[in-house]
């Protein structure tokens, strides 16, 4: 495969999981906005998903409506979700002999369907939810069209690479934005706990799991270790390391290694590591070390294997 094809495969992987974290985490953050009479606020969103200054953050951050606009439609926003989308399908369309027809079409729906004014106009006006469960519902139909239509092939691996790569990253990206949660003392009980689970879609799980009160330390152990939690760091590392032996035969010796490498570095870094709840700054240094490690990975992809070095 060129190596240009392969990079395009792979980003297109990455905008897509990056859209459905982003609109997971907007919709669970609207009703906590609804329904908590002490709501913590737009902040961190608007500074881990926009692109405006201080001034305009704290200008924009009282007004829902407004957040909700640029976060997900704001055409200026160069981190919106709106350009996640069109990016991934300029994407798609470039590699249309690499995908199917169905995924093409999925993600050209989702583009027709980002840019209705009447989503837009349900999403900030008349029923913020609804406006946000039918983009999900459109990622979802997106991701299955992937699993149950692309040949398993090397375009396929890429695909996998750049989404389970994605994933780590937003999870990495939410658990800093919540890392406050983690030091402090007495947490137990916090609602922020519980949207950060709702978040990740791990709500269900943790409660089948642990079978008690919400405590900050068994919400880390889940996210970080539980390697049957979808979205936890160590299951998608676990998945980088699959999707990369399989990339093996299909990869120049050195390149292979070095990408297995730093792969198997992050996934060791997070498997032998013990976190708790109430390490003042440990937390935050360790989740940086994981991030620069999984950013050692996507500058080896680049290099390596997209000829971008």
């Amino acid at each position: 495969m060129l190596s240009r094809v392969a990079d395009t495969i792979y980003w297109l992987g990455r905008y897509m999981e990056r859209t459905q974290a982003m609109l997971q985490v907007i919709r669970i953050q609207y009703i906590a906005s609804q329904d908590e009479p002490h709501y913590w606020g737009w902040l961190p969103l608007l500074y881990a998903f926009g692109d405006l200054s201080d001034e305009d953050i704290a200008k924009k951050a009282p007004h829902t409506p407004q957040v909700l606009y640029h976060l997900i439609f704001d055409r200026e926003n160069g981190a919106s979700v709106y350009h996640n989308i069109v990016r991934g399908r300029e994407n798609a369309r470039a590699v249309q002999d690499h995908i199917t027809k169905e995924v093409w079409q999925s993600l050209n729906d989702y583009y027709h369907l980002i840019r209705r004014d009447d989503m837009a106009h349900l999403t900030l006006g008349e029923d913020p939810v609804s406006g946000l469960d039918a983009l999900t519902q459109q990622s979802v139909l997106y991701v299955g069209t992937v699993q149950n239509t692309m040949p398993r092939d090397e375009g396929y691996l890429y695909l996998k690479l750049g989404k389970f790569l994605e994933r780590a990253l937003q999870t990495v990206d939410l658990l800093r934005i919540n890392q406050h949660l983690f030091d402090q003392e007495n947490v137990a009980h916090s609602p922020e706990l519980r949207y950060l689970l709702y978040g990740l879609l791990g709500y269900e799980l943790y409660v089948k799991t642990y079978q008690g009160q919400i405590d900050a330390t068994s919400v880390l152990e889940l996210v970080l270790y539980n390697s049957d939690f979808p979205h936890s760091l160590r299951y998608s590392l676990e998945q980088l390391l699959r999707y990369c032996e399989r990339l093996k035969d299909k990869s120049r010796p050195e390149s292979y290694e070095q990408l297995r490498f730093l792969i198997g570095k992050a996934r060791t870094t997070v498997a032998y590591s013990t976190m708790h709840a109430q390490q003042p700054g440990a937390l935050g240094q360790f989740l940086g070390q994981v991030r620069g490690e999984l950013l050692d990975v996507t500058a080896a992809l680049s290099n390596l294997y997209f000829g971008n070095g």
